[in-house]
């Protein structure tokens, strides 16, 4: 039996041919030796950690790289993640004629930049700004940078009114409200850029989301906004945008303090405006300032691309855009980084072109489908209990609810308050009969199985709560729900029928364990590392 310390790289070395090892017919460069596949490192190790002295073809490059990446696990199975993993061939083929420009060089790449100020537009009125000649707007690499964004014109302005009200911008300084299911790119703004972070508790009655009510106890005249998501990271629903910025006006109308609103609709800014148009949450909110989304997630675009539209320029303030004059043009730029790829901005566009409105609601609807599917079954073992709303009827909601959740009256079986996601854990019933059996368990097991589904603590104040998680996204259709359920129930009943379940996940955790060698922890920060956790333990999407 192998001692548990030895180094397999070390194995690797030691079992090495030693008669061959150096031995090269004389006078040829080894690098050229033909090979049936991936030439001279055959049975040479792949350098890791410096350059190699001498290069290899591309080709046996490419071949090398590839075996490796296939230990990853497959995007069609990873259900823990919003991220977009399919675009028709077209779209290939248009990124790879476009991947080596720069989105900043406007001169250079004039009509790039026109298709940029279009996807602005689309969006500015797609979330019915006021007028999208006046809306502003930018890509982002992703929703994290766009949140930075937002932030920091809601702080800009805050400062702004400070002073011309001759009030100080340092004492006792600005704070950002938010829920405590924030994803982590909300408190990130926070500490970044030294903005109080106030987080307001998650409740079970707040369906696990900000609870407008309980928030504005954390409003006061130096909150520079309230971020307000629509889509929680966690269990997928929105949050009520409309009664936040109803409370927001009672107050400024008793107090005269001017509190705006981000919505950070990094997931249901594509999801709202197809699959329940009537819902109040964007522009027609008039505190409404801002809003963020990716691209990449439900807008059904490759990964690298976010958005952020402010519903005038005069939510932006001057200070916080850049005139540029050495690129051969006048340009602006009022992004965090300066250059940055064209080709998602143009798979936004193309998604964009090619689905049109119809399309993005077609998806949606699907997505809505499969997962109320999902979740409707998952509920009928007896064993789960489902914590997003999708799976409710339409008749089990009250009139007024429904109303206010902007349910579709052309498609009254869809009642839904969130995304496509499934957030479900073991339902009481079945824990009290197996106290011994650990929720956690079904992930790793899911995962043997090629399944990427999440299991994780829910907010502080519900940390004693755990769920797992599956984002029902376009390639998720109905015969992969159906064997997913499968695998589910098969795993479920095979550790209820099991005594030695928690021996066997013990085996199994070993084994997973036993592949993390040094490589795999190169660069990794040790425990305790970064600072402590504020209050939010968003997990990243």
């Amino acid at each position: 039996m192998l001692s548990k310390h030895v180094n397999p790289e070390t194995l690797i070395h030691e079992s090495k041919d030693k008669s061959h090892h150096h031995h090269h017919h004389a006078g040829t460069d080894p690098s050229t030796i033909p090979h049936p596949y991936n030439a001279r490192y055959g049975t040479s190790s792949i350098p890791k950690f410096h350059i190699p002295s001498k290069g290899i073809s591309a080709d046996s490059a490419y071949e090398l790289i590839h075996n490796e990446l296939s230990l990853d696990g497959s995007p069609v199975l990873n259900l823990a993640s919003f991220i977009n993993t399919w675009m028709p061939e077209p779209a290939n083929k248009l990124m790879m004629e476009n991947l080596s420009k720069n989105l900043v060089d406007q001169d250079e790449y004039p009509m790039t930049q026109v298709v940029h100020m279009r996807c602005v537009s689309i969006l500015a009125n797609l979330w019915h700004a006021p007028s999208a000649d006046q809306a502003i707007g930018t890509a982002t690499t992703g929703s994290s940078e766009a949140i930075q964004l937002g932030g920091l014109a809601m702080k800009r302005l805050w400062q702004e009114r400070r002073r011309a009200a001759g009030k100080s911008i340092h004492e006792p300084g600005p704070n950002i409200v938010m829920g405590a299911n924030a994803q982590v790119a909300l408190e990130k703004f926070a500490r970044y850029f030294e903005v109080e972070c106030r987080l307001v508790p998650v409740t079970v009655e707040s369906k696990y989301r900000l609870d407008p009510k309980k928030a504005m106890e954390y409003v006061d005249e130096n909150t520079i906004g309230v971020y307000v998501i629509l889509g929680s990271t966690y269990t997928g629903h929105y949050e009520p945008v409309k009664e936040m910025s109803d409370l927001l006006d009672e107050y400024e109308n008793n107090t005269g303090h001017y509190v705006p609103i981000h919505v950070d609709a990094a997931s249901g800014g594509f999801i709202a405006p197809f699959a329940h148009p009537k819902l109040m949450w964007d522009f027609k909110l008039p505190r409404v300032v801002s809003i963020n989304t990716s691209g990449h997630k439900f807008g059904l675009a490759y990964v690298g691309i976010g958005w952020v539209i402010w519903r005038s320029k005069a939510y932006l303030p001057k200070d916080l855009i850049f005139e540029l004059h050495y690129l051969g043009s006048v340009e602006y730029s009022f992004s965090l980084n300066f250059s940055r790829p064209a080709h998602p901005i143009i798979s936004q566009y193309f998604s964009l072109v090619h689905l049109g409105f119809e399309g993005y609601r077609a998806v949606a609807l699907t997505n809505l489908k499969n997962a109320r599917l999902l979740s409707r079954a998952l509920e009928r073992t007896g064993w789960y209990t489902v914590l997003s709303d999708i799976h409710r009827q339409k008749s089990e909601i009250s009139h007024s609810a429904q109303k206010a959740a902007g349910v579709d009256e052309e498609n009254p079986e869809i009642y839904q308050e969130g995304l496509p996601v499934v957030a479900f854990r073991f339902s009481d019933a079945f824990q009290e009969k197996h106290p011994e059996i650990e929720q956690r368990w079904i992930q790793t097991l899911l995962r043997a199985k090629g399944w990427i589904v999440p299991n994780y603590e829910l907010p502080p104040t519900l940390a004693n709560v755990q769920i797992l998680r599956v984002v029902v996204r376009e390639h998720m259709l109905e015969p992969l729900v159906d064997n997913l359920l499968s695998d589910i129930v098969e795993i479920t009943q095979d550790l209820m029928n099991r005594s030695s379940s928690a021996h066997a996940l013990d085996v199994l955790g070993s084994h997973v364990n036993a592949r993390k060698n040094a490589e795999t922890k190169l660069g990794r920060m040790d425990e305790g590392s970064g600072a402590q956790s504020s209050g939010t333990y968003a997990r990243q999407c």
